[in-house]
């Protein structure tokens, strides 16, 4: 076994970065479960598959990056979000990308990333088509990357039509994480959602089509289930289409021995010319999706730290560094690197040790406070599990629930820029605090007069008292100090 090791005996660009990573320190200037749960809730051979997936542990995706590559553009249904057209850069939506590539572009890409974001655990086809569909390309990628990086976890999504066609390959090819997106289990809601889909060189629509939807992709997650690879269920909330129907969805997905259900809200702009966007069916709000989420929670494995990434993201979850990896900012010839990653999965480990240490002491602390009612706390974070970043620097918020009963991370909401090039706007800051709705207070590392003033105005309390804290302790001081004997513990 490798020995552990300090920030300071790496690399000094290496031990910088991985502070920065890690604590946030030094970021402030003015100028993103799965599942929680840890290795004491889940059989071993299940934890190690999910500690370090960003996606499929909540905890994880505080220290590790994903990286979807797009190889995979074609596709065998039509989805009423949908609309694979359209791209921009500053966009974050599935099925949108800058570049699509080869598989070749994509093994000199991830060689690239990999040795640059020590942090990058996973990789993901997410399209922009599906992943099953362009099967030769999906597997191709794989393929090569693994051949490089054999440490490299692999996953993918799809829509379940193409499923059963491949999962003995996927099986073969060590691929022990797959995401389907099933949005209903009644063809007739189907209808609503699918104009059409293309399957045995035929299209088809209605409730046909719905029908054979419906019955593909249940085959496929009994037969992943059956050879224990971990599936991930997402699902599109549609108000007033499948919102209540997704009760029956979970219900029905778990029973079929789905690991882990991730609601979605529904993206709705007619600037992206989907139909629904442009009909005008709105997304969900943000109490709307938490109030399904909480009516699932018991015995549910729930994902509520997604960000609904582009088929091409880099980075942690609720960052997007894509745009650092064109193309044509890559090299002719790579060869990859080991020793920046590892070094980062030793550091981490460490990091863990203490962060969970951190979370029992508050979950005791909490214990002793005498209130009735759970508030949510909104924490402005850069990732390592830390309260680090400025508040006008955030471009979403963290959200967690707290009461005697202890923290519980809840999703996330996101938000514009408050400071752009050191100026704050109001018009900004009146959608962040509507963006903030039910939430009693932000916890961030530095914040300014002004929009601490406006947001204690509209009644949440805004303090950068536990500034590079660990996040549970954070919450549990100004908890505490709220409603208890004041009790901070800091790193």
């Amino acid at each position: 076994m490798a020995q552990l090791i300090s920030l300071d005996m790496l690399a000094p660009q290496d031990a910088q970065g991985m502070r920065s990573a890690l604590s946030g320190e030094g970021g402030c200037s003015s100028s993103s479960c799965g599942s929680s749960d840890g290795p004491s809730d889940l059989p071993p051979e299940i934890w190690e598959k999910v500690k370090d997936h960003p996606c499929y542990s909540e905890e994880a995706h505080h220290y590790f990056a994903r990286m979807h590559v797009a190889v995979a553009p074609a596709c065998n249904i039509q989805c009423n979000y949908c609309n694979r057209k359209y791209d921009c850069a500053n966009e974050s939506r599935p099925g949108v990308v800058s570049e699509k590539l080869t598989p070749v572009q994509a093994r000199r890409k991830v060689i690239t990333v990999a040795n640059e974001v020590p942090q990058l655990s996973v990789l993901g086809i997410a399209g922009p088509g599906d992943a099953c569909y362009d099967w030769k390309k999906t597997r191709e990628t794989f393929a090569q990357v693994s051949q490089d990086i054999p440490d490299i976890k692999l996953c993918l999504s799809t829509n379940g039509l193409a499923l059963p066609d491949h999962v003995d390959e996927i099986a073969e090819m060590n691929i022990d994480h797959v995401t389907i997106t099933i949005n209903m289990v009644d063809p007739e809601i189907g209808t609503k959602i699918y104009p059409w889909i293309f399957y045995r060189n035929k299209r088809w629509t209605g409730l046909d089509a719905s029908k054979i939807l419906h019955e593909r992709q249940m085959l496929g997650l009994e037969m992943l289930t059956a050879r224990g690879i971990l599936t991930k269920i997402n699902s599109v909330m549609i108000p007033g289409i499948n919102d209540e129907h997704l009760i029956e969805v979970n219900r029905v997905v778990k029973a079929k021995g789905a690991f882990l259900h991730n609601i979605m809200p529904l993206i709705s702009d007619p600037a992206h010319g989907t139909h629904f966007g442009l009909t005008g069916q709105r997304g969900p709000k943000a109490q709307e999706l938490k109030a399904l989420q909480d009516r699932l929670s018991d015995g549910t494995k729930l994902m509520r730290h997604c960000r609904q990434c582009r088929a091409d993201a880099v980075g942690l979850l609720g960052e997007d560094r894509g745009q650092e990896f064109t193309m044509d900012q890559l090299a002719d010839e790579v060869s990859y690197d080991p020793s920046r990653r590892e070094s980062y999965r030793e550091v981490v480990a460490q990091e863990r040790g203490e962060h969970m240490k951190q979370r029992e002491a508050a979950g005791a602390m909490l214990a002793g406070i005498d209130a009735e009612t759970p508030v949510l706390v909104a924490v402005a974070t850069k990732g390592g599990g830390r309260i680090n970043q400025h508040f006008g620097h955030a471009r979403e918020f963290q959200i967690y629930e707290v009461s005697a009963a202890g923290i519980t991370f809840t999703g996330h909401r996101k938000v514009d820029n408050y400071c752009e090039g050191g100026w704050g706007e109001d018009a900004t800051l009146d959608s962040t605090i509507e963006a903030l709705e039910g939430v009693r207070a932000v916890l961030c590392a530095r914040v300014g007069d002004c929009p601490r003033d406006s947001l204690n105005e509209a009644g949440i309390e805004v303090s950068h008292d536990y500034a590079h804290d660990w996040i549970e302790a954070g919450i549990t001081g100004w908890y505490s100090a709220k409603f208890g004997t004041e009790i901070r513990q800091t790193a």
